[in-house]
């Protein structure tokens, strides 16, 4: 038995003839489809050309190769590809959301990394619904509403207000009723504090307060993510405020302070306020020392006037006073301020020149 019979048969000449166009048309789609990358738009590269290019092999089997296993092997594999295609069209179709809530992920979510899955449970919670509101339509009405939610604003703008005094302002991609929202228990009921009227036309998402507190129980992920975002969003509603009393009364205050709360506070225009009378007393003191001790200086020999005549030098009835402006507050010097406030047993405000964070 000689040795090529026992290696086997062997090419004994190459074929002078090429394969047709189509073998070669299918073997350089494999190439390019071969060569695509990850994601979700990397697998609709591969697949989709891995499809074309074996179905290029099934032709070219066909009708050049002449190979039934030819034939069955390439259209297996496209027929594989097709359905790879199809599963990632429906997983496309099945992360779809509308508009307002794609928006709403690429502006809060997104930097934040949250992933889609994530992001569809805390969507399914609201149920996907957008609700709208009109100009100087309230949201809630103080002391009347119930905090039976938490809501998203998604457009327009929200005037906060506290018998009739405006606070701020809330604007898109805020909470309407974070403070609200972090000032009960689960178990507990309440009522809003404040007024929120709508300045434009508006739209929001709401989350009812039962639902959201059981995602909240039972995704701990989800649970982190909405406390950053709630502390952020109320740090953010006092800081607004502590800006806004700072263009009034031309002095940065720390919002940390409880001494604050006197100022934050409505002021009636036909009354007295304990403030007001709390700087008479601080000013009146501080003034009549200095009067009386140059009275003495300039007359001591004066006898001294009978009762009759005191009556009508007598200090008058204390008037009341308006709250300084911001000229006055802020020619004090904090040492002074510091003095005042200290005199009257409440906890001092900031300095003047209060390091910003």
């Amino acid at each position: 038995m000689s040795a090529n019979s026992i290696r086997g048969p062997v090419c004994i000449s190459w074929k002078q003839d090429m394969e047709g166009a189509m073998y070669h048309l299918a073997n350089c789609i494999l190439l390019l489809g071969f060569m695509g990358g990850s994601g979700v738009y990397g697998c609709f590269f591969l697949f989709g050309f891995l499809g074309t290019g074996y179905l290029c092999c099934v032709l070219w089997g066909w009708f050049n190769a002449c190979g039934l296993d030819i034939v069955l092997w390439s259209f297996l594999l496209a027929v594989a590809c097709l359905l790879q295609l199809a599963h990632l069209v429906y997983r496309l179709r099945e992360d779809t959301f509308p508009e307002e809530f794609s928006l709403l992920y690429k502006t809060l979510y997104l930097p934040l990394q949250v992933p889609l899955q994530t992001y569809k449970e805390i969507v399914n919670c609201c149920e996907e619904q957008v609700f709208t509101l009109a100009t100087e339509q309230t949201y809630a009405v103080e002391g009347e509403t119930p905090i039976n939610r938490l809501s998203l604003l998604l457009s327009g703008r929200v005037r906060v207000s506290q018998d009739g005094q405006f606070l701020h302002y809330i604007f898109p991609y805020q909470f309407m009723d974070s403070p609200e929202w972090e000032s009960l228990q689960p178990s507990e009921e309440g009522v809003f504090q404040v007024t929120l009227t709508a300045e434009t036309s508006c739209s929001y998402i709401s989350w009812p307060r039962k639902s959201l507190h059981l995602l909240l129980t039972k995704e701990r992920y989800i649970s982190c993510l909405f406390s950053a975002l709630l502390g952020y969003d109320i740090s953010e509603k006092l800081y607004t405020l502590n800006e806004k009393l700072f263009a009034k009364f031309g002095l940065r205050f720390d919002i940390r302070l409880p001494s604050l709360y006197h100022i934050l506070g409505p002021t009636a225009p036909d009354a007295v306020t304990e403030s007001e009378k709390d700087d008479e007393e601080v000013h009146e003191p501080a003034v009549s020392p200095p009067q009386a001790m140059a009275t003495s200086v300039q007359q001591p020999s004066l006898p001294s006037p009978p009762p009759a005549a005191t009556s009508p030098c007598a200090p008058p009835s204390r008037a009341r006073m308006s709250r300084p402006d911001s000229g006055i507050l802020a020619s004090r010097t904090p040492l002074q301020s510091y003095s005042q406030v200290m005199s009257r047993g409440q906890a001092p405000l900031a300095p003047i020149h209060t390091p910003e964070l």
